[in-house]
């Protein structure tokens, strides 16, 4: 029979720490489990990362001529993020890429796709009418779709992650959640 220490005894008896008493959704960083660092995810993760990154941009270019797209894309090149969390730790990966960073990635994003599709009035067309693009430029109607399908990637990936870090550093309902990886003002 093994014996159990008085705090393993209360870490389990809290369940997943959430406490729905007080209205905070998250826990403290102290009673967070500890990160671990691990010398072969890290080294993993540098080595992929940029690779990972590359195929996310290569499958938004290439979703309206083979299989892909701007959704798929943006998934994939926010699985970067993700993969920087897991091996960093997320408190500093949040702290270097705020949030005015994804809301800045998201609002450039929204800003190409509808300038694209208003560009469609511009040329005699309706919206997301591209073909009128090809008056303006040779090819215009593929260049304008492959900037549709970037502004729809650059969203989705701000998008993800965000809520990565949102689920990751979690929420407090007692303060504003715009800085994250401030855990003194709690």
């Amino acid at each position: 029979m093994s014996e159990r220490s008085p705090s393993s005894e209360d870490d389990a008896g809290e369940g997943d720490g959430a406490d729905g008493a007080d209205g905070r959704l998250t826990r403290p960083a102290e009673d967070r489990p500890p990160y671990v660092e691990s010398t072969i995810i890290m080294t993993t993760v540098r080595v992929i990362a940029p690779f990972v990154l590359t195929l996310g941009v290569f499958v938004m270019f290439h979703g309206a001529s083979s299989a892909g797209g701007g959704f798929q894309g943006g998934v994939i090149a926010a699985t970067t993020v993700v993969m920087l969390g897991f091996a960093f730790g997320i408190e500093p990966i949040a702290t270097r890429l705020r949030n005015y960073h994804l809301a800045g990635l998201v609002l450039g994003g929204l800003g190409t796709f509808l300038a694209i599709g208003f560009g469609g009035y511009l040329v005699g067309d309706t919206f997301l009418q591209i073909s009128g693009y090809e008056t303006l430029v040779h090819h215009g109607s593929k260049y304008s779709i492959e900037l549709v399908e970037l502004g729809i990637g650059i969203v989705v990936a701000g998008v993800i992650t965000g809520l990565f870090f949102l689920l990751g550093t979690g929420v407090d309902t007692a303060r504003d959640a715009t800085e994250p990886g401030t855990e003194a003002d709690r």
